[in-house]
């Protein structure tokens, strides 16, 4: 008999000895990011995980979630369709995580969303705005930031203000860009125009020139561009090289800091919407906090996309307290449900059951000299 409760305790799942569900430990929660982490955007989940990083770093020193300090643990996803099933399963399966946090992109995004919803892990924070990933609902998947067609109409409305009526669009030819050109269209049938001309790019190259000459054959105004930040700098070089005199905007997934990184002194003028407050703007409560955290992580490199990172965490953290120290999958996902305008800092989010957007906010910003922003 003896033998036999000591095999059975041997067996016995963590569940039973502490752990109230996977990820869960009596000391930690195992949260998972799977994002690019190489290639030609890289530095778009780079970015977005030393965001997540400078959060978890504070909460962590400050004693944790309910005495539980948090473990981030990432895979690569490469910014490939095909390689993102994979890499979230990995996380769900191999890592058991609790949770995850700070997906990026659109294609790979419809990729993961199967994999953890059958899983039923909740997800916070994902690095697109496409429509795809946010009708229908999903009960696993809360964002933090406005959408493509909340930034596209924000670009619409300034390139009209300004005189502007022939406006092309660039984009990435698979759903991430296809939603970013859906977007301005409907912005501009609202004002009863159409798109003046289009080209696109293959995801992870930058073959533009095509692109650019059809573009810059139809005189085009402004340029709407949705895609990654090195496409987008050489069809902006391809474009100027031609004498274009069009404006060019992109939505925010391109990652502001990259681009202009990858412009240079061609960049200034460009135009990039944000959905996060501007990162230098210290009179915001979670600006100066993303400011004071990030430098005592060691990352001194300011930019959007950390922010956004920075603000995802947040979010995810204010979950976790609010759902109680006996924390499990579901009853994070219903204590999220319930936080309705909560205030991160000068940065609002709301959820419901039947609204997971969190954020309608967008900026406009520009490049200045020196790679410099300005709103």
């Amino acid at each position: 008999m003896r033998k036999f409760l000591i095999a059975l305790f041997t067996l016995v799942p963590a569940l039973a000895i502490g752990q109230t569900a996977p990820g869960v430990y009596p000391d930690k929660i195992v949260v998972g990011q799977a994002a690019v982490f190489s290639g030609p955007a890289a530095q778009l989940g780079i970015q977005m995980r030393n965001g997540i990083r400078a959060y978890f770093d504070h909460v962590n020193a400050t004693g944790g979630v309910h005495g539980r300090k948090l473990e981030l643990v990432t895979e690569d996803d490469q910014y490939e369709a095909k390689v993102a099933p994979l890499a979230t399963k990995k996380l769900i399966e191999e890592h058991k995580v609790f949770g995850l946090i700070g997906y990026v992109g659109t294609p790979t995004g419809v990729a993961h969303l199967p994999v953890l919803t059958q899983a039923k892990v909740p997800l916070v924070g994902m690095f697109t705005g496409a429509e795809a990933l946010r009708v229908p609902l999903n009960r696993y998947v809360f964002h933090v930031r406005a959408s493509y067609y909340d930034e596209t109409e924000k670009i619409v409305e300034q390139v009209v203000s300004t005189g502007g009526k022939k406006i092309a669009v660039f984009y990435q030819n698979d759903a991430y860009g296809e939603a970013g050109r859906k977007g301005t269209e409907l912005a501009l049938e609202r004002r009863k125009m159409k798109i003046h001309s289009t080209g696109t790019v293959e995801r992870n190259t930058v073959a533009v020139e095509a692109a650019a000459k059809a573009i810059h054959a139809s005189q085009p105004d402004a340029v709407v561009m949705v895609g990654a930040y090195a496409a987008c700098a050489a069809f902006v070089r391809a474009m100027q090289k031609q004498g274009s005199g069009a404006t060019f905007y992109n939505v925010s997934f391109v990652g502001s800091k990259a681009l202009a990184d990858a412009l240079g002194k061609d960049g200034v003028g460009v135009a990039i919407s944000q959905v996060v407050p501007f990162p230098w703007a210290t009179g915001v409560p979670v600006v100066k906090e993303y400011q004071q955290l990030a430098k005592k992580s060691g990352f001194v490199d300011y930019n959007f996309s950390a922010l956004e990172g920075f603000l995802t965490a947040k979010v995810m953290v204010e979950g976790l307290k609010r759902a109680g120290k006996n924390l499990t999958r579901e009853g994070f996902v219903d204590t999220m449900e319930k936080m309705n305008d909560v205030d991160l800092g000068g940065f609002f989010v709301s959820y419901s059951p039947k609204n997971h957007t969190g954020s309608k906010f967008v900026d406009l910003t520009i490049i200045g000299r020196d790679g410099k922003f300005l709103r």
